[in-house]
């Protein structure tokens, strides 16, 4: 870490507080994803999330964590230099399929396979640690009963006029575009459908909402380093062209070349700047800059296919939750999704009609040679 970099604050209980009813906004949140989820099911057939459904690209690589990190970085997954198996999951946040003309905020799942340690409730069994990134630095709400409301929103549109959806999304884009070019920008327009049509691969990932890593607390983001990939940054992407216009995007992309990213962390120094229970609090890099911890590393591949979207969309879960003790998710916007990621989880299970379990190899996967 710099020099200049004041030490990393150590946890404490007292930095998490319960919201006003949480546990009444936990179980109406719990009611609004079922009814996205019914929604969907209903409509396609297919047990979907109920956010995040569209798979844009589904990857193998591996996570090398960085030798020579300094003690206030070498913990949990990253207490020692190791090579892991992981799989990515790119996605677009909302729960229905859509053209991607309707352009929303992107996710980037990751899944680190053979992680042993002492691990969180409800994870026992399992030797995975997710990460679980979106492309925006913050939350777009501060807590639970904002996430709320901004779900019933979604719930309430899930499924309904794709065509007034593209057309909104053109000029949500056009808004966008005004605000950048004057120095700003919009998570809420973004969050309707005003996403920039660029490329998913030049975007950096972030956890939005901060772990604990090991005695300290922190973010993490992923962000590209491979030369080609950040050429893609901010690159225009002719997302009407066609419906999957992301996804063949990343296959094209893949077909040609192997994508390398950098696994950052930034470290609590701060805490009335760098607050735990704000989600959608900026903790500045002026404060604690993001630093590297490991590198993901994926060869060239197909990218996505049908047979990975059967065993990856609808065979894994992706969640925070999935992982060690020493990087438990932080702040009641966390404390309320773990019950989300379990419930939608086990909805999805019993309407495959096959368990959905953590894999132990890359092998348990469809991705070839």
């Amino acid at each position: 870490m710099p020099a200049s970099t004041p030490p990393p604050i150590e946890y404490d209980p007292r930095f998490e507080s319960l919201e006003e009813d949480e546990g009444d906004t936990q179980a109406e949140l719990l009611d609004v994803l079922h009814g996205i989820a019914d929604t969907t099911f209903r409509d396609s057939g297919r047990p979907l999330r109920s956010v995040h459904a569209k798979s844009h690209g589904l990857l193998k690589a591996e996570l090398h964590v960085l030798p020579g990190l300094p003690r206030t970085l070498a913990q949990g997954l990253f207490a020692t230099p190791g090579t892991y198996p992981v799989v990515l999951r790119l996605s677009t946040t909302p729960g229905d399929v859509l053209a991607d003309s309707v352009s929303t905020p992107r996710g980037l799942a990751v899944k680190v396979l053979g992680v042993r340690g002492e691990r969180l409730p409800g994870s026992e069994n399992d030797s995975t640690q997710d990460f679980v990134l979106v492309n925006a630095t913050t939350f777009l709400n501060a807590g639970p009963k904002a996430f709320l409301g901004g779900l019933e929103v979604l719930a309430a549109t899930t499924d309904k006029a794709p065509a007034l959806k593209q057309a909104l999304s053109a000029a949500l884009r056009k808004a966008e575009g005004l605000l950048e070019r004057s120095g700003m920008d919009s998570a809420a327009l973004k969050a309707l459908g005003g996403h920039p049509a660029t490329h998913p691969l030049g975007d950096t990932y972030y956890s939005q909402t901060p772990l604990l890593f090991g005695p300290y607390m922190a973010k993490v983001a992923l962000a590209p380093v491979a030369v080609g990939m950040t050429r893609l940054h901010g690159q225009p992407l002719d997302i009407t062209a066609m419906p999957n216009a992301l996804r063949q995007a990343v296959c094209d992309y893949f077909a040609q070349q192997g994508g390398e990213w950098e696994l950052r962390v930034q470290l609590c120094t701060n805490i009335e700047e760098m607050p735990i229970e704000d989600a959608a609090a900026e903790w500045p890099e002026s404060v604690s800059a993001y630093v590297p911890v490991a590198r993901i590393v994926a060869p060239p591949q197909a990218g996505w296919t049908e047979a990975l979207s059967a065993a990856i969309d609808e065979g894994l879960s992706f969640s925070p939750w999935h992982g060690l003790a020493a990087h438990r998710p932080l702040g009641s916007v966390n404390r309320v999704r773990k019950a989300a990621y379990e419930m939608s989880a086990r909805l999805r299970a019993r309407r495959r009609g096959a368990p959905i379990v953590e894999p132990t190899s890359l092998d348990e996967l469809p991705f070839g040679p």
